[in-house]
């Protein structure tokens, strides 16, 4: 037997391969890191006599989801705040909390512990945007999980740095320690308009065009946040933004709730991504993003989750299903953001947001092999009709069987295999504990 092969044998193939339905009596190659073969399921094992199999008999095979916008390690400040405003909720208990607590050790634990939960819930790339960015770079390689790791910049100091320059000398310092591993990308990430200065976002985006990175960037979350803009800058956020030259296609725009038609037509000229976190956006009461209009304009947008502190689930099932009933409950248009388009949000628009299309996002041949599994066969996922909208409407994190990144299996039969669960969720408690008690 092979050990560098191994042979899926799913029931239904979902590859999200554009203009490509769900298939059946399919198999999926992987060699090594890559997907070597995608084809008849009789034809691939006769010529693979000697991979490993993994018959998945009730499962719909699909391409690994992508969080496009998460705070990993405030896992560890899930339902410490809830049913507050955005800016009560940063001000008044989030910034006091990690100004306090945030650390190197506290960083790699809750975003060891997010993984856990993103992999359990069949998410195989996070966009991830916090401090310390060497602890979630050390937190995802040992996770198994692929990351794009955030050189995060906000212009007040905090536990982690001084000031703007140390924020981004600190990140480019661990960018150039971990440049090179394969799970992992960077992305320059200014906070916010509301805590970035034009000049911190111009060296931002220097560093961007000169590194080729994406960029990463909370905008129009709030009507207040496009208020203020208004009243210190005299335009709002997305014009001051294009001014400085940030809309573009190395631009996630993470939130976009209140955007002007005006608005939607230069994000589509511009090439800009839109990170759609619908599950925060409504906790929070910020609002609802326009997804079916960018949709229509031809806007990227991709999916996220928001951190465990403002959602509380880290769930992107839930996000994919969210995405689909708003934007159709809120255009009065049943037909927009069908299941396969929500799918697409996950899948390959979180791909061309992060820059990797031709890597993730579908399995294809020659992609890298993130994949999962999902298991239909329990009596709330059944019948199924649709195996593609039975993901959509019906299917949750839960039935998330088995998890391949970059080959390798680190979810089997819903347990995770390169780091110890109840390990690390007594340390979460630990840490809990000591929060608690000096409070």
């Amino acid at each position: 037997m092979s050990t560098n092969q191994t042979l899926l044998l799913p029931r239904w193939l979902l590859s999200m391969k554009p203009g490509e339905g769900v298939l059946t009596d399919q198999a999926v190659l992987l060699e090594g890191e890559r997907i070597a073969a995608v084809g008849s399921a009789e034809t691939l094992s006769l010529q693979h006599p000697g991979a490993q199999r993994v018959n998945l008999p009730e499962h719909v095979l699909l391409p690994g989801l992508i969080n496009a916008h998460t705070h990993s390690a405030m896992s560890l400040l899930r339902g410490v705040a809830d049913d507050l405003g955005l800016m009560d909720w940063l001000n008044k208990h989030i910034w006091p909390l990690e100004k306090r607590w945030v650390s190197h050790a506290w960083t790699r634990l809750g975003s060891l512990f997010s993984a856990a939960e993103a992999l359990r819930g069949g998410v195989t790339t996070l966009n991830d945007m916090y401090f310390f960015p060497k602890a979630m770079a050390e937190a995802a390689l040992e996770a198994g999980i692929r990351c794009a790791v955030s050189i995060n910049v906000i212009d007040f100091p905090t536990g982690y740095a001084s000031g703007p320059d140390d924020y981004i000398a600190k990140g480019v310092e661990a960018y150039r320690e971990f440049k090179g591993e394969p799970l992992l990308q960077f992305t320059s990430s200014p906070h916010a308009p509301y805590t970035v200065s034009d000049a911190s976002f111009v060296k931002l985006r220097e560093l961007a065009e000169r590194e080729a990175m994406q960029m990463h960037c909370h905008i129009h979350e709030t009507l207040d946040e496009v208020n203020g803009s208004l009243k210190e800058h005299g335009v709002r956020p997305l014009e001051r933004l294009d001014r400085l030259g940030l809309l573009n296609e190395r631009m996630i725009a993470v939130h976009m709730v209140h955007l002007t038609d005006g608005e939607i037509e230069l994000l589509a000229r511009r090439g800009v991504h839109i990170a759609h976190n619908a599950s925060s956006n409504l906790k929070l009461a910020s609002g609802i993003c326009r997804v079916a209009d960018l949709d229509a304009a031809g806007v990227n947008v991709a999916l996220g989750t928001d951190g465990a502190a403002s959602n509380n689930r880290q769930d992107m099932f839930e996000e994919i299903r969210q995405a689909a009933l708003l934007a159709k409950g809120s255009s009065g248009v049943p037909t927009v953001v069908p299941a396969r388009r929500a799918l697409e949000m996950a899948t390959l628009n979180a791909a061309k947001a992060l820059g990797r299309e031709a890597d993730l996002g579908s399995i294809e041949v020659g992609k890298l092999a993130d994949v999962i599994a999902v298991d239909l066969s329990a009596p709330e996922c059944r019948p199924v009709y649709h195996p593609d909208a039975q993901l959509v409407y019906v299917a949750a994190r839960e039935h998330v069987s088995d998890v391949w990144v970059h080959g390798r299996r680190v979810l089997k039969g819903r347990r995770l295999t390169r780091f110890s669960l109840s390990d690390t969720l007594a340390q979460v408690e630990d840490s809990v504990a000591q929060m608690r008690a000096g409070a």
